[in-house]
């Protein structure tokens, strides 16, 4: 039985996702890739923090984020091809982050609550040290009024994991009860835009026609 859904042609250690996201890995895992996984080390507050302070947009952050944990891996791997990326939340001009726990995802989930705000994936594909392909895509989410009981099930129930996606929440989880309307790509929201990636692979001969 085939173990994957890769090139046959490709040498088992060609790809490489740079990243330290569960969540992203199983995404690909579950569509048929076979890769393995380098955590980038890329002072990601830092860099978001300055993308800030030079007035870009929150597509050109995201895409510099994962464009930097590609090359990073890249530059030291040659001959594989890296995947990196990010996600931004951004909500009335204001960039979130992943809550550093219970008590800031509280504090985030109330000031997204009854808002629309924006999810921003970006994708960066690199090799040899160089970028051969990016890609962004959106989505655009709005949190409901949230009950003051019901928020305090639910990041109990959550615990830690709501230090694990940006905005304190999980989609494909509890989180989704927090919303009350969702547009956009579910990978994108997940935080890898997965059709154009693929797409971009099979055209390199990663994966098969």
């Amino acid at each position: 039985m085939s173990r994957s859904l890769m090139n046959p042609s490709m040498p088992l250690d060609t790809l490489i996702l740079a990243s330290g996201s569960a969540t992203r890995a199983a995404i690909l895992r579950n569509a048929g890739l076979e890769f393995s996984v380098q955590r980038p080390s890329v002072d990601e507050a830092a860099v978001r923090d300055s993308m800030i302070s030079a007035g870009a947009t929150v597509e050109a952050a995201a895409l510099r984020l994962a464009e930097l944990k590609a090359l990073e891996i890249a530059s030291r791997k040659i001959g594989s091809i890296v995947i990196g990326a990010d996600q931004i939340l951004e909500c009335d001009g204001e960039w979130f982050e992943k809550p550093g726990g219970t008590d800031e995802a509280r504090v985030q989930l109330k000031r997204l609550a009854g808002k629309n705000h924006r999810l921003i994936s970006a994708v960066v594909i690199a090799r040899e040290g160089e970028t051969i392909w990016r890609t962004t895509d959106q989505a655009t989410l709005r949190i409901r009024h949230l009950g003051a009981a019901f928020l305090d099930r639910y990041l109990d129930m959550m615990g830690d994991r709501v230090s694990t996606s940006v905005g304190g929440y999980q989609v494909e989880g509890p989180g989704a009860q927090l919303f009350e309307a969702i547009e956009g790509d579910h990978y994108t929201i997940l935080g890898l835009p997965l059709w154009p990636t693929l797409g971009f692979l099979r055209r390199i001969g990663v994966l098969e026609e």
